[in-house]
C-alpha cells in the first residue's frame, strides 16, 4: 500500500444529494492500492455530515464547507487545501469514476517524473444516450489547447500533484465571472507549466443534464469567455483557436436575445476563421432560424457541446 501515494478527491456540490452518494461511493470502489481520501465539500447549501459514515479501512469521507468565494472554483480551491495526500483529484458531484480511473491514472503520472497533470477519456451520458470522447495522444501542449478546448479533458478526469497547485501553477481561478470556463483556463495555466499526460480510455461517466447550472446563463458564459481572451493573449497565435471562442461568445450573445452583440461577434469570429462553425449558428440563432436549446440538444446528444 506504501508504494502507492494517498490522493485527495475534492468533489464539490450543490443540492444533488442521491447523485453525490454515487459519486462517492464510485471513488471507494476505485481499486487502488494507495489510500483514499475524499473530501466532499458544500457550496451554497447545507452539509450532510452522514457521508462521513461512508468511511472504510483507508478510505476516509470528510464533509466540509466551502470557505472561500462561492461557486465551483472557490469550492475546489477549498477542498484542495483542506486535501492531506500527495495527489489531488477533481470529481463533480454529478459524475462517476469507473473501474480502473484513479490506478491507470496514478500508474502513467508516475511514468513521468515531471509531469504534473494526468487525465483520461470521458464516457458522456445525455438523454438517455451515451458517447465516449477520447483523445488519441498521451501528450497536450499549451498551444494544443489553445487550438481546440478539447472537452475531452473535463474536470472529473483531473488527477495532480498537490505540489504544483499549492507551489506551481496554482489553485483554481476565483475570479472568472460565475466561476465558468475556470476548468479551461485551469487548463491552460497546467499546460503553460508543463505538457498533460493523457490516456485514451473513458475511465468517468459525465452527465450532461438540463440542470447544469450554466444552461441558460448566457451573460455569465458571455462575460467568463470575454475574460478569458483578455488574460490569454496566446490566443492571438492561434487564429483558429481564438475563433472558437469568439464563435462562443457570438452564440451566447444571440442567445441571450442581444442580436447586434451575436453579429458583431460573429463578424470579429469570421474574420479570424471563416470557417468556424459557431459563428454561423450565432447568427442563425439571432435570425430566429433555430432556437440556441434545439442547437444545444442536438450537440449534447453526439457528446459535444457548442
Amino acid at each position: 500500500m506504501s508504494q502507492y501515494p494517498t490522493v485527495s478527491a475534492v468533489v464539490p456540490t450543490r443540492d444533488r444529494p442521491v447523485l453525490l452518494r454515487a459519486a462517492v461511493t464510485a471513488i471507494l470502489d476505485q481499486d487502488y492500492p494507495g489510500p483514499i481520501e475524499v473530501v466532499v465539500v458544500y457550496d451554497q447549501s447545507t452539509p450532510d455530515p452522514s457521508l462521513a459514515e461512508l468511511s472504510r479501512p483507508e478510505r476516509q469521507v470528510r464533509v466540509i464547507t466551502n470557505g472561500r468565494a462561492a461557486g465551483l472554483a472557490g469550492a475546489r480551491n477549498s477542498g484542495t487545501l483542506a486535501a492531506e495526500g500527495e495527489l489531488v483529484a477533481f470529481c463533480d458531484d454529478d459524475d462517476e469514476w469507473l473501474p480502473g480511473k484513479l490506478r491507470a491514472q496514478v500508474d502513467a503520472l508516475r511514468a513521468v517524473p515531471d509531469a504534473e497533470f494526468v487525465s483520461c477519456g470521458i464516457r458522456v451520458n445525455y438523454d438517455g444516450r451515451t458517447v465516449d470522447r477520447v483523445l488519441d495522444r498521451s501528450e497536450i501542449t499549451l498551444a494544443e489547447l489553445l487550438r481546440d478546448r478539447m472537452t475531452e479533458l473535463h474536470p472529473s478526469t483531473f488527477v495532480i500533484r498537490a505540489a504544483a497547485l499549492r507551489d506551481g501553477f496554482g489553485l483554481v481561478d476565483e475570479e472568472i465571472p460565475g466561476s465558468y470556463a475556470e476548468d479551461y483556463e485551469f487548463l491552460l495555466r497546467a499546460a503553460r507549466s508543463a505538457p498533460l499526460v493523457n490516456l485514451s480510455v473513458p475511465y468517468v461517466l459525465v452527465r450532461w443534464h438540463k440542470r447544469s447550472y450554466f444552461a441558460q446563463r448566457w451573460d455569465t458564459i458571455s462575460a467568463a469567455l470575454q475574460w478569458l481572451l483578455e488574460r490569454y493573449p496566446e490566443f492571438a497565435t492561434q487564429p483558429a483557436g481564438q475563433a472558437r471562442v469568439s464563435g462562443q461568445i457570438a452564440f451566447a450573445r444571440a442567445a441571450s436575445g442581444d442580436r447586434r452583440g451575436a453579429v458583431r461577434w460573429a463578424r470579429r469570429t469570421l474574420r479570424g476563421n471563416p470557417r468556424e462553425p459557431r459563428a454561423y449558428l450565432a447568427l442563425a440563432v439571432a435570425s430566429r432560424v433555430v432556437r440556441a436549446d434545439a442547437v444545444l440538444r442536438t450537440l449534447h446528444k453526439r457528446g459535444r457541446g457548442i
